[in-house]
């Protein structure tokens, strides 16, 4: 079974945001310099029409100079090109906080920095965590220009949050310390991967790690209302010693600590492109038997300190230039489809991604929230011991 849903976030590892920096925290940017001359506000300003036109917006976003980020680390998807282009683009300083943060850092640094200037402008989540800072009240409704083009159900109707990029869960393994890299899930389980298998996170507030266990879930008799199996596997894991509690990321898989790991398959492959010349030999494998897909989504802070900015920076990730960005960075753009129509896909980008038969199918809202309370009362159980 193969599933899209709508980002973790999550990002990647589950770091704590730091207490000091939020007292620290300044009062929020001035009101006038996310202004119109006639008085409009880029704070309430639900597409860039409806602040004069992108030119204006431009103008305000310039004027605030910054936009401030979390988590988002720049070998993730590609996005150390998309900070130095919208960078060069318009002369707007990007500040990414807490780069290896988590989806729920995001949310709880909007959440405990409310009126603050150090308080995120922008948030890119994990679905489930999307979905949750919706219902919470955090977002702002903004339509960038081309959210007519982005797919149904990979979008909030009032345009809170929509899909940016996506992947499939992935199992990257290094093939110079494993003698025969693991390529289903039901592989995972062998003995000879003892103290080998992580995850890119814990999956209460990680967008990657709660992905592979919904993609463990399908492989073991799972489905979207039943998320159970992927924790019964992953207890299985431990208890057979395969199970690694020990966060993947790029130094890890360097120095030999996570020899395996479940991770989006544009990270895995991006890591197999940046370990060539170090002499790592890593290899990139979508489960058969647990095929699982997601999108991140985007969407800007209610109490964005930044406004402007804020809704500047998602015009440029929805534009040609941006969307292309993430391709190069072995993730599948949210306007994939239309701009292939249109012809402005990087064809070479997009033959250099990882092959996955299938289509996509999405679990609902409620299946969503459903396994992300499984996850909330069953993951600490399920690995500890």
């Amino acid at each position: 079974m193969t599933v899209f849903l709508p980002r973790t976030a999550v990002l990647t590892g589950g770091f704590a945001v730091a207490a000091a920096l939020a007292l620290s925290a300044c009062g929020a940017a001035p009101d006038n310099a996310s202004s119109t001359a006639d008085g409009g506000s880029a704070a309430t300003a639900t597409s860039a029409a409806d602040f004069g036109g992108l030119d204006a917006l431009v103008k305000a976003a310039k004027k605030e100079g910054t936009l401030h980020a979390f988590a988002l680390p720049r070998d993730w998807a590609n996005y150390g090109a998309l900070i130095d282009g919208f960078k060069k683009k318009y002369g707007i300083r990007v500040e990414v906080e807490n780069p290896d943060g988590s989806s729920q850092d995001e949310i709880n640094a909007v959440t405990s920095r409310k009126g603050q200037d150090r308080a995120p402008d922008v948030l890119d989540l994990g679905s489930s965590f999307a979905l949750s800072a919706a219902q919470q009240g955090l977002l702002a409704p903004y339509k960038v220009a081309a959210f007519g083009d982005i797919p149904e159900g990979q979008k909030d109707p009032k345009g809170q949050w929509y899909n940016d990029y996506g992947g499939y869960i992935s199992i990257g393994c290094d093939a110079g310390r494993v003698k025969t890299c693991p390529t289903t899930f039901k592989d995972l389980l062998k003995p000879q991967y003892k103290g080998q298998v992580a995850l890119n996170g814990n999956p209460t507030k990680s967008g990657s790690a709660f992905g592979g266990v919904y993609a463990a879930a399908l492989a073991d008799g799972g489905s979207f209302d039943d998320i159970q199996p992927g924790l019964d596997f992953f207890a299985k894991l431990k208890k057979n010693g395969n199970y690694t509690p020990v966060e993947s990321t790029p130094a890890t898989v360097e120095k030999g600590e996570t020899p395996i790991s479940i991770d989006w398959d544009y990270l895995n492959a991006g890591y197999a492109d940046e370990f060539t010349s170090k002499g790592v030999d890593w290899k990139v494998s979508v489960p058969s038997d647990g095929t699982f897909s997601q999108y991140y989504s985007q969407a800007i802070n209610k109490g964005a300190p930044h406004p402007a900015a804020a809704r500047l920076w998602q015009e440029y990730l929805y534009s040609a230039e941006g969307q292309n960005l993430w391709l190069k960075g072995f993730a599948r753009p949210a306007l994939m489809t239309a701009m292939e129509k249109a012809g402005t896909l990087d064809k070479t980008a997009a033959a250099k991604l990882p092959q996955v038969s299938g289509t996509p199918s999405f679990p609902t809202e409620a299946q969503q929230s459903k396994a992300k309370g499984v996850l909330a009362q069953g993951w600490g159980k399920a690995v500890s011991g």
